[in-house]
């Protein structure tokens, strides 16, 4: 089974409805079967960005409660590698979100990540192996 990595650009897109993106993003999660696999980080970002924008951010926790996505990611015991991660890549510099999904899409080797960050094209995974991305065109 090919898993499907949540960032939170399709999230805070979809749940936008006057966001650039709204209709590629709603496009996207229909096409995609559930579960997706996402990490707290992402959902904290998503919760601040959808709020920022006037949303309401318990819409991400209904989402997350009909089985759209599910957290797959234990930061604490994932810390020395995501560590690691967040040190390889300073100079862009990697935010915990980001080291989170690079770390899941080496977990889960058949992973794809959909998102809306270019850095996601400087990212490897295991150091030097392509990462495939879901990325608006």
């Amino acid at each position: 089974m090919r898993h499907t990595l949540l960032d939170t650009g399709p999230l805070v897109a979809y749940l936008g409805r006057k966001d650039a993106c709204h209709e590629w993003a709603v496009r996207q999660f229909a096409a995609l079967r559930p579960p997706l696999l996402t990490c707290e980080p992402v959902l904290a970002e998503a919760c601040f960005l959808v709020e920022r924008n006037s949303g309401r951010p318990g819409n991400l926790l209904k989402l997350l409660q009909r089985g759209i996505f599910r957290i797959a990611l234990n930061v604490e015991s994932e810390a020395a590698a995501l560590e690691s991660l967040m040190e390889r890549y300073s100079d862009t510099p990697m935010s915990l979100a980001d080291a989170c999904l690079v770390r899941m899409s080496e977990m889960h080797v058949d992973s794809r990540i959909f998102t809306m960050d270019s850095d996601f094209e400087r990212y490897h995974r295991n150091g030097r192996q392509i990462i495939t991305l879901i990325r608006p065109e």
